[in-house]
């Protein structure tokens, strides 16, 4: 399965992703691949959805590295994988203020992870975007960086002046090439090799400055990315402009920020003010 991935041209998160899924099912029934049903195959997408309940993109997941599994690698036509469709959300993401950004990345004190999530915001970038980001990436000529994004899918994004600035005083911290946030800087030996910051170690320091800061919305690191969006739209940037800095595909992905500014919010609060004035 995995060399089949590989030929497709899957990326290695992604063949560890659905390789983790296959072992799951196999792991549910204990069997191996020669033994399992069809008729298994199907409770088992029942038990996911009513017994673990478990996300859209947990669903997707289990659905595409099964349904792969089967198809391309054991040549298996069940119509079971055909009838499988993982429940749509329509969830609004997490949008921070101006000052609710500030407020958290001020209670950021590791330099790494500051410089980071600072990059993160001010560029409209993925967790991975950020803290994978190489030395080579950044065009200080062309005031940009080269972005290897999710899909193989490259892009350039502009760099703010303030965080090229930033970029090249925490560079001067460690010059560990290739990676612009090493991390084990402070504990590198001779000869070890350098890693660039983990996602969960990233994660986890964002979420101790949001309970620093007081930020009781549920804020991610992604959260970044969708204030950076929705805060340049609110300065009037446009639209199309914004979709390509983000490396969207579509431009429906992008109009959701539209719901989220402060302008389609104050469109409303002078009716609904007028609306309640006398109850």
């Amino acid at each position: 399965m995995t060399e089949d991935m590989q030929l497709a041209g899957y990326s290695s998160k992604t063949q560890q992703a659905y390789v983790g899924a296959v072992r799951q099912l196999f792991a549910h029934f204990k069997c191996n691949p020669s033994q399992l049903t069809e008729e298994q195959l199907r409770q088992y997408f029942l038990y996911l959805a009513n017994e673990r309940r478990v996300s859209r993109p947990t669903a997707t997941i289990a659905l595409c590295g099964i349904k792969f599994f089967f198809e391309r690698t054991l040549k298996r036509d069940w119509t079971t994988l055909g009838l499988v469709r993982p429940r749509r959300e329509k969830k609004l993401p997490v949008v921070l203020s101006r000052e609710e950004v500030q407020r958290i990345l001020e209670q950021v004190h590791t330099p790494v992870y500051r410089a980071c999530l600072k990059t993160i915001y001010s560029c409209g970038l993925r967790l991975r975007e950020g803290s994978q980001l190489q030395v080579a990436d950044i065009d200080s000529g062309r005031m940009a960086l080269h972005i290897h994004g999710k899909g193989g899918k490259d892009r350039y994004v502009p760099l703010p002046d303030r965080t090229l600035k930033l970029l090249r005083e925490f560079w001067k911290t460690h010059r560990l090439r290739p990676w612009v946030f090493p991390a084990i800087a402070r504990r590198l030996k001779t000869g070890a090799p350098i890693h660039p910051l983990s996602d969960s170690s990233l994660q986890k320091a964002f979420k101790r400055a949001v309970d620093a800061a007081g930020i009781s919305k549920r804020a991610h690191i992604h959260s970044l990315r969708h204030s950076y969006a929705t805060h340049l739209l609110e300065m009037g940037v446009n639209l199309r402009i914004i979709q390509e800095n983000l490396g969207h595909g579509s431009a429906r992905t992008t109009q959701i920020y539209t719901h989220l500014t402060a302008e389609a919010r104050a469109a409303v609060m002078d009716p609904l003010n007028e609306l309640m004035k006398d109850l």
